[in-house]
């Protein structure tokens, strides 16, 4: 494939900017990081609309679960980068003395971040604030699946941020592909897995490192909640981890619930209340809940309700829009294990409720699948918790609540196994887009001749004791030394 201009030329002059070193400065960093917030400041209503546009997403939500978020981000960034540049000191032992040790986090170069369309502005901004925090230079590629947050962003950054470091290239797949030819010093990928080997293969051709953000059938756990507001407040919970963010359409959402059968008849119907006081009686007329993005998944979600033993199952919802691209609030009871909407990621607003005679059966259940980006377990029960903490994988767990691990700058957010693999937020941002790199200073005096041919009993001594770090036995043979010569 011929590489067109506009990258290829794109990718050079971040390349010769880079190199002239200005991107490792904290003054540079510092005023990228306000430039970015004078950006979402400034521009906060024209990301609504086009939230709006590409989403349906309402102003308050567009700006928990993106705006926000980024503004968020930004700040701790702010305070914290020259805490993170600096050189960490590293304890050396006694065995090189004289020396110092540190290890110095710096930028890897020249980066690719691909965001994705269902936090359009979240998810390409998150990234971007750890890697000018890095001191990298960046190409964004905003998905062409949200044209007008893509068009937003590919208009606003050039006004803000330093366009010789900081370049937005839209387009579809064979910008992708083009994108993908040449040699970046690291790739930011977050969407699906499918695209996410495309990814890793051109990445293997330049051994080029790269963080997968993906996604996977994220189960909630419902345990025996005996007081009724706990359970009430549980139900309400998973409501806002399924519909809440983008409609269903968050890798980090509720994929599926796993409760006993005797608890879920309660739980449906609780979960019919919350969604009424939170969506109305009519979700797809009230426009209340996001739409699905385009019509190439909303036929994708049709076609999983489509099996009739799977449509036979929906005790709650179904409604859809066809014209507008709303579909209502769902659930589904005990729909066929081996159907596609239990063996492939939802990525929408349908919910299964899965019944077990023994909520322990839980543990069993979620090891028999891919590992989850996350597990959200409703329980006061400690031994059901160390359970679930400690014989499943996933890229997280959450006891009693969900989907707030995502805004927790203090903790990593990622995946394993297929839900994907590196880290951001907070420090892990800055960690993910640098080099740590080890520096030891010693001196020209002091040598440890042992170290050195011509071999004999003595050296071998020495240098076994010297990794059994044993210094009185070294100090003694020290002082024997001439006698094994």
């Amino acid at each position: 494939m011929e590489i067109s201009w506009e990258v290829e030329e794109a990718t050079r002059e971040l390349r010769k900017y880079f190199k002239t070193g200005r991107t490792k400065s904290v003054t540079w960093r510092k005023n990228q990081l306000r430039a970015l917030l004078d950006l979402v400041h400034d521009n906060e209503n024209a990301m609504f609309e086009a939230l709006h546009q590409d989403l349906g997403k309402h102003p308050v939500e567009a700006y928990r679960d993106e705006i926000g978020g980024v503004e968020k981000s930004a700040n701790n960034s702010l305070s914290c980068v020259e805490k993170w540049m600096a050189p960490k000191k590293s304890n050396i032992p006694l065995l090189f003395f004289p020396a110092k040790g540190e290890v110095l986090s710096e930028p890897l170069g020249v980066v690719l971040i691909f965001s994705s369309w269902n936090f359009p502005i979240m998810l390409a901004l998150d990234p971007l604030i750890g890697a000018i925090s890095a001191g990298n230079a960046v190409v964004i590629k905003p998905s062409e699946q949200a044209p007008a947050c893509s068009s937003l962003l590919a208009n606003i950054i050039p006004r803000y941020m330093d366009s010789n470091a900081v370049k937005v290239i839209e387009g579809g797949a064979d910008i992708c592909e083009q994108l993908l030819l040449q040699k970046w010093d690291k790739i930011f990928f977050t969407g699906s897995p499918r695209v996410a080997s495309i990814v890793m293969s051109a990445a293997a051709k330049n051994l080029t490192p790269v963080t997968l953000e993906l996604g996977g059938k994220c189960p909630a756990i419902l345990d025996h909640l005996s007081n009724p507001s706990d359970f009430k407040l549980a139900a309400k919970r998973i409501v806002g981890g399924k519909w809440g963010p983008c409609s269903g359409q968050a890798c980090i959402g509720i994929d599926y619930v796993l409760v006993e059968e005797k608890l879920s008849s309660a739980l449906i119907e609780v979960l019919k209340k919350v969604i009424k006081r939170f969506y109305g009686d009519n979700p797809v007329e009230s426009k209340v809940i996001s739409r699905i993005v385009n019509k190439q998944h909303f036929e994708r979600l049709c076609n999983l309700l489509k099996d009739p033993l799977v449509a036979a199952s929906i005790i709650h919802g179904g409604s859809v829009d066809e014209e507008n691209l709303f579909i209502e609030p769902t659930i589904l009871l005990d729909p066929p294990l081996d159907s596609q909407i239990m063996t492939e990621e939802i990525f929408g607003p349908l919910l299964p409720i899965i019944t077990l005679n023994k909520i322990q059966e839980s543990i069993e259940f979620i090891n028999s699948r891919p590992k989850p980006l996350a597990i959200y377990a409703f329980t006061k029960d400690d031994t059901l918790k160390q359970k679930i903490q400690f014989e499943t994988s996933s890229g997280s767990v959450v006891f009693n609540d969900t989907l707030v691990q995502f805004l927790c700058d203090t903790l990593p957010f990622g995946g394993v196994g297929l839900s994907g693999f590196g880290r951001y937020h907070g420090k892990y941002s800055f960690d993910t887009f640098s080099h740590e790199k080890a520096v030891m200073h010693r001196n020209l005096y002091l040598e440890i001749e042992p170290r050195y041919p011509p071999w004999n009993k003595f050296k071998l001594e020495f240098i076994r004791q010297a990794y059994r770090l044993n210094y009185f036995a070294l100090f003694l043979q020290m002082l024997g030394l001439k006698k094994y010569n």
